[in-house]
């Protein structure tokens, strides 16, 4: 009892320390210039067996299932957020990325990897596609609250989400092919038509219907509407895996249907995802930090052809693969630097790196070594100078107004009514008038104004201003004509001169 007490009490523990040490580096990372995620793998690199020794772990295939499991909560997270609106206008360049795109990437980096590795020129491919895509974990943590110009962001984060299933199409297809020579290549097309179509289809429709099973229950307590919104995360990729289609896509297309639809308990849900996604990628990086062994990672010759392969993939298959994939399309030479820049590589390629080794290829640890080597570079290198490169090109955008005063809501399911949080802006109809002079729907009260970071109680003689944060307290069918009033633009027609 005394030892099963003390082995729980110590998992207890170093879960503590892992989630405590996550949240730190998370905290410094902006300060030391270094990506958040590089931190959390060094952490897990300390802690491991060729570090200080806390944790003796060496198991591919539960780091892997880990790190699927944080992929969907991270992309449902990154999809929620994402504003449909924005997605539309970058859609053709980001598609065209997130496919031609992965494909150019993959095949110029198994072409240096061929002659690198001296291998077959399927493990050549392999390779190639283990690396060929972005990582939406890495990027969507790289670009939260940095004041990149919000197309240029768009895009990056649109191909993140949507590439994933084109690297793991890629990576499975050719391990087939290595293990099962037999196999025809041809019969792999109808399969990725078929993985991407039925994907997008299972997002669309599980997606809805998350959202109106959302609108349409009454739960007792608002903290239940967050968990089943990731029971529908996990839901769509478990239906879109068992049809033999993308998982990945299926869940990031379903989250933004979900994060562009009107949500009861929207605050709610979007806190407790981010802060999921928050532990998801703290825990995933640390688990890919431990399954390195630095001893292995840090000879000279993986250092050598990472530094090569890196080389390689940022300097010219990224920048073929940008340029080709947005031919034709209205985009300075500098947007493109910029995309071809911040095509950072992350925990997808560590994790694909690890389905070799579970299926017991050879060259499966040389190439796992490699690939982490080159995601610590890219991480590194290039994520640590996305916010620099962006100012010296003239592609930075507003800062991101993120309000740090906060709202904590009683549940109020039973009552079918809702807070409502909006910000006035210059073009606001309502910015100028009293608020006896708005006429408001129905059961619809502000219960609180913050101005520069101050709560103003509001009453009838107080004058909306431009950046003003209201509360307003709304019942739930009512909430569409309050919209409509707080969406209201200022009439910019002039009355004619008499």
């Amino acid at each position: 009892m005394f030892i099963e007490s003390f082995e729980t009490n110590t998992l207890v523990s170093l879960g503590a320390f892992i989630l405590i040490a996550g949240v730190l580096a998370a905290k410094f990372s902006n300060r030391l210039g270094v990506p958040a995620l590089v931190l959390f793998i060094l952490v897990g690199m300390l802690i491991g067996s060729d570090g200080f020794g806390f944790i003796d772990f060496n198991n591919p295939q539960m780091a892997q299932t880990i790190g699927i499991f944080a992929l969907i909560i991270i992309l449902f997270e990154g999809g929620l957020q994402t504003k449909w609106s924005t997605v539309r206008s970058v859609a053709v360049p980001s598609i065209s990325l997130a496919t031609f795109g992965v494909l150019l990437t993959s095949t110029i980096v198994a072409g240096a990897a061929y002659f690198i590795f001296d291998v077959t020129i399927l493990e050549a491919l392999l390779f190639g596609a283990i690396v060929g895509s972005t990582d939406a974990a890495a990027v969507f943590a790289t670009l939260k609250e940095r004041n990149i110009k919000a197309r240029m962001g768009a895009i990056l984060e649109a191909e993140s989400g949507a590439n994933d299933p084109m690297a793991v199409f890629l990576t499975l297809s050719f391990i087939e092919l290595i293990l099962y020579p037999e196999t025809n290549i041809w019969t792999l097309i109808p399969a990725f038509f078929w993985q991407m179509g039925v994907g997008l289809l299972i997002g669309l429709l599980l997606g809805k219907l998350a959202s109106e099973s959302i609108n349409r229950i009454h739960l007792d307590s608002s903290g239940l509407y967050p968990l089943f919104s990731v029971a529908f995360a996990l839901l769509t990729f478990s239906v879109a895996s068992f049809l033999e289609a993308s998982g990945f896509l299926a869940v990031y297309v379903a989250a933004l249907v979900v994060g562009n639809s009107e949500l009861t308990f929207r605050y709610s849900i979007f806190q407790f995802n981010e802060g999921f996604a928050w532990m998801s990628q703290i825990v995933m990086f640390i688990i890919l930090g431990l399954l390195v062994f630095p001893t292995q990672v840090f000879t000279f010759e993986v250092i050598i052809r990472g530094l090569l392969l890196s080389f390689i993939l940022i300097l010219v298959a990224r920048p073929v693969a940008v340029f080709l994939s947005t031919l034709g399309m209205k985009y300075s030479i500098k947007e493109k630097v910029f995309l071809s820049w911040a095509g950072l590589r992350g925990a997808v390629p560590i994790v694909l790196a690890t389905f070799p080794i579970v299926a017991g290829l050879d060259n499966a640890q040389l190439f796992f070594n490699v690939v982490f080597f080159i995601v610590l570079t890219s991480t590194l290198i290039q994520g640590s100078t996305i916010t620099f490169l962006a100012e010296k090109l003239h592609l930075t955008g507003p800062i991101k107004d993120t309000p740090h005063h906060s709202m904590e809501l009683i549940s109020m399911g039973k009552a079918n009514a809702e807070m409502v949080q909006f910000k006035t802006n210059e073009h606001s109809a309502i910015v100028g008038k009293k608020l006896h002079e708005i006429s408001f729907p129905q059961k619809a009260n502000i219960s609180a104004i913050v101005r520069d970071e101050n709560l103003i109680t509001p009453y009838g003689e107080t004058e909306i201003k431009d950046g003003d944060y209201l509360y307003i307290l709304v019942a739930t069918r009512f909430k569409e004509d309050l919209k409509k009033v707080l969406e209201a633009k200022k009439s910019t027609t002039k009355k004619a001169d008499s």
